[in-house]
């Protein structure tokens, strides 16, 4: 059986859709796939050392390490779908740009690297960086919000998606103060090695998701409304040296 992997990143409305969208792929490839949805980054981790990993929703900082240390095989990415960060405060607070943000104050994070990452390259504008912050890590983006509006830290950074999810009276309860604009970094569809020969079959099954009215329903239950596009080893390459720039 093919083991399907999502990363523990997506908003949480999405959950029944992911697996609608394996139904699916299953009826358009004829295999049979079982869909992991790891809670934690911690969890991801593991699966993907256990090796049992053959297909991933990867997020553009573990594709880095699936393509290039792995060998994992691109099939598609979201279009239309970059992966941006959002940093935020509470609407409570007296923040309202990038420039309020002093040294010491605390920042909310998850352990999602890629978000991390850009966060610190916007807030490099202002003087900040990784050493002159407090960083207090939450396990989840809700989690990130709750405790802003509960006034246990000044500042939070999202994933943008995450963000734009939260509900109307969460979100009526925080102010944004900067979203990146990198456009190039998105989550991404890899496979892994060993079924290269049955990576062009499950591209298009992927590619073809959203041809008819039922599946086009599961992309947009899946927030994906236009589908996905190829992404080629060279699209990837792309992607990972634009991260490692970001690392530099």
């Amino acid at each position: 059986m093919i083991q399907f992997l999502i990363a523990p990143d997506f908003p949480p409305q999405y959950f029944a859709g992911w697996h609608l969208l394996n139904t699916r792929l299953q009826r358009k490839t004829n295999a049979a796939i079982h869909l992991q949805t790891p809670a934690s980054p911690q969890e991801e981790q593991a699966l993907i050392a256990s090796g049992t990993v053959d297909i991933i929703y990867a997020n553009p900082f573990d594709a880095a390490q699936l393509v290039r240390d792995m060998g994992y095989l691109p099939l598609v990415r979201p279009v239309n779908k970059p992966d941006e960060m959002v940093i935020a405060t509470a609407a409570s607070q007296p923040l309202q740009t990038l420039e309020d943000i002093k040294p010491d104050m605390r920042v909310l994070h998850t352990e999602n690297r890629d978000v991390k990452l850009i966060g610190l390259r916007l807030l490099e504008a202002v003087d900040l960086n990784e050493g002159n912050l407090q960083w207090v890590e939450a396990d989840a983006f809700q989690a990130v919000a709750r405790h802003l509006i509960d006034g246990d830290a000044e500042v939070g950074f999202f994933l943008a998606s995450a963000y734009q999810g939260l509900s109307s009276l969460t979100l009526n309860q925080l102010r944004t103060l900067m979203e990146s604009k990198i456009t190039d970094i998105s989550h991404v569809l890899l496979l892994h090695p060993r079924h290269s020969a049955q990576q062009e079959k499950l591209r298009s099954a992927f590619l073809e998701m959203g041809n008819d009215a039922a599946g086009q329903m599961v992309l947009e239950d899946l927030g994906l409304p236009e589908g996905f596009e190829t992404l080629t080893q060279e699209d990837a390459e792309f992607m990972i040296d634009l991260m490692e720039t970001l690392l530099d």
